[in-house]
């Protein structure tokens, strides 16, 4: 069973629970802001189901509500931010801004990130780059739960990838997906929904094809996206690779199987090699490659052209983007349905920091 909530009462508590955190005043309208973006777009295994994990995060000493937040080391185009274990939600919309900063000097700007934490949705920081007439990146590692093609030992994040660029009339395009078959939330919604998991999501222990959504928990492992190698599990695995070199290879954060787990139960890596978690955030400006204008002409001429594609039977094509789009507008305005799991959580939440839900 579900219930639903409006977005302002939603927003509202979860703020006043970053604060109640330590966070700051702005620090907490931004957590608060990005951590929402996944319910109204429908992803809602990195919303509001989230917060008692930050809160877990934040009492077992691995979140810092007062990060100092700096650049560590840059060129014109490129930098690195040390987000001083801070929420990632955070920390990455303050990678973004440099990186968007960057590009109107020089083009483009890139920006590696380490000593973070989980994110929320790639796509949130890849959207603040459009109305800058720019195309946006995002990317991050994570919690060590895939294993590789023909490995049984967990050694990728979900490792999710977004890519937003912009449009004139037509609605921006929005890619955003994790490197997996299915991100570990997916998981976790099906295990409050008692079902079972589509074959290719997971694999047991011993490597074999599961369809337990438990299955992490008796050391199975996540698919890459493709779920085996007969299907391209091996380019999701390279995919997954590439954003964890990027993320944190390239930063300094811990990567592959030392990255820190979401789940505060579980320890550190006793042998680190990097700090906290990493993202990849990018901007490009458009009129670096050509008139702005004359490019998202062109875009809506593309966008057109795919969404009018013939399509099958009883289908619809769609562009990245167009059901969390449509799903945002419906959910402002209808509520944002929440499990019931997720509700007695939330009133956990409420109950610790002395808040009602």
């Amino acid at each position: 069973m579900s219930q639903i909530f409006s977005y302002p009462h939603l927003r509202e508590f979860t703020q006043e629970v970053f604060k109640r955190m330590g966070c700051s005043d702005e620090h907490a309208a931004t957590a608060s802001e990005v951590l929402l973006s996944a319910d109204l777009r429908g992803i809602d295994s990195h919303g509001v189901a989230r917060l008692i994990g930050y809160v877990r995060l934040w009492e077992n000493g691995r979140v810092n509500a007062t990060p100092n937040i700096r650049v560590v080391h840059e060129t014109p185009s490129t930098a690195v931010v040390d987000g001083d274990r801070g929420l990632g939600l955070v920390v990455a919309p303050y990678a973004m801004e440099v990186a968007i900063a960057k590009a109107a000097n020089v083009g483009s700007g890139w920006v590696s990130v380490k000593n973070s934490n989980h994110f929320g949705i790639a796509g949130q920081h890849a959207m603040m780059a459009l109305d800058k007439d720019m195309i946006g990146m995002a990317m991050t590692n994570a919690s060590p739960l895939v294993a590789p093609t023909f490995a049984t030992e967990r050694m990728l994040g979900t490792n999710p990838i977004a890519v937003a660029i912009p449009a004139k009339t037509q609605p921006a395009f929005v890619a955003d997906f994790a490197t997996t078959t299915a991100a570990n939330g997916k998981l976790e919604i099906l295990q409050r929904k008692s079902q079972e998991a589509p074959t290719g999501w997971i694999q047991d222990k011993e490597g074999h094809s599961s369809t337990n959504p438990h299955e992490l928990k008796d050391g199975g492992a996540l698919l890459p996206l493709g779920g085996d190698r007969e299907h391209g599990s091996h380019k999701g695995y390279c995919l997954g690779a590439i954003v964890d070199i990027f993320s944190a290879v390239l930063s300094g954060a811990n990567y592959g199987p030392w990255a820190p787990p979401f789940v505060s139960f579980l320890p550190l890596a006793p042998d680190p090699v990097g700090e906290g978690l990493g993202h990849f955030l990018g901007a490009m400006r458009v009129d670096a490659f050509r008139p702005a204008d004359e490019f998202k002409e062109h875009m809506d001429k593309w966008i057109t052209r795919f969404r009018n594609a013939t399509p099958v039977a009883g289908e619809q094509v769609l562009i990245p983007g167009d059901p969390e789009r449509e799903m945002e507008s419906h959910r402002r305005q209808g509520g944002i349905p929440l499990l019931d799991p997720v509700v007695k959580d939330l009133r956990e939440v409420g109950e610790k920091f002395k808040l009602s839900f």
